[in-house]
């Protein structure tokens, strides 16, 4: 294989780093004068590049292996004419025993967050930590530290090129996934803050704050741009739709609130819970011919909706999925015994996950309205649920300390 001339100059730094961190002088003075890197040219950038490229390596070849495995099986089914029902990747749900259980940080996990690209698997605590993990094999890699209080929630950019965090210590960070430093801090808020997220541009980060605001900040100058005011208590989550088009914000003051990123206008304000709305996701595309199915199953209303459509999770242990433009509740899932604390969709459109301080995971069939699989998934309250965007992977965290990793299947 004949590499460029960019894939070569890539290749002998990253070699000169590994020779000067393994402390192999005399080998590294040879190999910068015969590849002509000099001293002062070893980027921090390439720190710790080969041994990522080696390990990738070597997970890429255990899933060539994995898939050669199920090749062969599938190649025994045809000759011996064995035939089985096959599901699709969107009737895959988590199922137990765990796939991995991840253990390391000294306090409750607040957030766990899959990397759109790498098998890399990052998870945020009340120890002031973040921690990353290769979620295929279950080893921890690093810890990011820089946070002195509760590191409250984490976003990526929509290339895992950034990962932005936020705490109760009143900064929003924002960190190179390559270098993995912090590259900028941000401040303006007053209180604890609670969520972050990227617009999908990448431009913008916006937060959401105990200090009652929700604000927008640019990436490239850390200035805050843009503050929505309206909540009347602390706003606890924030996430923007699909599209980048409007803003979902949920609060102690029990409401759910729908803002125009355009106008900057609060749009709807989505009222039915009883009680501090704790997690909000948007549902994606795939999403909406099943929800529409489960309210013209119940004759609720007339013709199909285009959306948008948002779910709320609720400490009244209840969860609603919202038509957007009408500023309804269309569904209620009835099921948690203790307060909801996170809200996934399937990527597959047919499923909502859902974690609770019941200790449960829940797997909830949107157009039937009924959970179709519970999860006890922990020993102790389950503060957050993600799910891989393309693998079959879905992850929790809880206040027992562990990140539990379940395999879809």
């Amino acid at each position: 294989m004949v590499l460029s001339e960019r894939q070569r100059d890539e290749l002998n730094h990253a070699v000169a780093d590994y020779l000067q961190s393994q402390g192999h002088t005399e080998a590294l003075e040879a190999f910068q004068r015969e590849s002509e890197i000099g001293s002062a040219d070893l980027d921090k950038k390439f720190h710790g590049l080969l041994e990522r490229k080696w390990t990738a390596v070597i997970r890429l070849q255990k899933k060539v292996m994995d898939l050669e495995s199920k090749l062969e099986e599938l190649e025994k089914d045809v000759q011996t004419g064995g035939v089985k029902k096959k599901t699709s990747s969107a009737d895959w749900i988590p199922r137990p025993p765990e796939r991995a259980s991840l253990s390391g940080h000294r306090m409750t996990i607040t957030r766990v967050l899959f990397h759109p690209v790498y098998s890399t698997l990052v998870t945020a605590s009340e120890d002031a930590t973040i921690k990353l993990w290769d979620y295929e094999t279950g080893d921890f890699e690093r810890t990011l530290k820089g946070h002195t209080d509760s590191v409250q929630d984490l976003a990526f950019d929509q290339g895992g090129k950034y990962l932005a965090s936020c705490s109760a210590d009143l900064t929003i960070r924002l960190w190179d996934f390559q270098t993995y430093d912090c590259t900028k801090t941000l401040r303006g808020h007053e209180h604890n803050i609670s969520a972050v997220c990227f617009m999908p541009s990448g431009d913008f980060i916006l937060s959401a704050s105990r200090d009652k605001s929700i604000k927008m900040w640019e990436v490239s100058t850390g200035y805050c741009v843009q503050n929505f005011l309206g909540h009347r208590e602390w706003v606890r989550c924030v996430r923007v739709s699909n599209d980048g088009t409007m803003i979902a914000s949920g609060s102690n003051d029990q409401t759910v609130r729908v803002w125009s990123v355009a106008s900057k206008e609060c749009k709807a304000e989505l009222r039915d819970h009883d009680h501090v709305v704790e997690c909000i996701a948007w549902a994606p595309q795939s999403s909406y011919a099943m929800i529409n199915d489960a309210v013209s199953g119940e004759g609720k209303k007339d013709g199909k909706s285009n959306g948008p459509f948002l779910a709320s999770g609720s400490r009244d242990r209840t969860i609603n999925i919202w038509d957007v433009t009408a500023g309804i509740c269309l569904l209620k899932l009835v099921g948690h015994e203790n307060w909801v604390r996170g809200l996934v969709f399937h990527p597959g459109g047919k499923y909502l996950l859902s974690c609770s301080d019941d200790k449960c995971l829940k797997v909830w069939d949107i157009k039937n309205q009924r959970c179709s699989k519970t999860l006890e998934a922990h020993a102790h309250f389950i503060t957050t649920v993600d799910f891989h965007p393309t693998g079959p992977f879905v992850a929790t965290g809880s206040v027992d300390l562990k990140v539990n990793v379940w395999e879809c299947r």
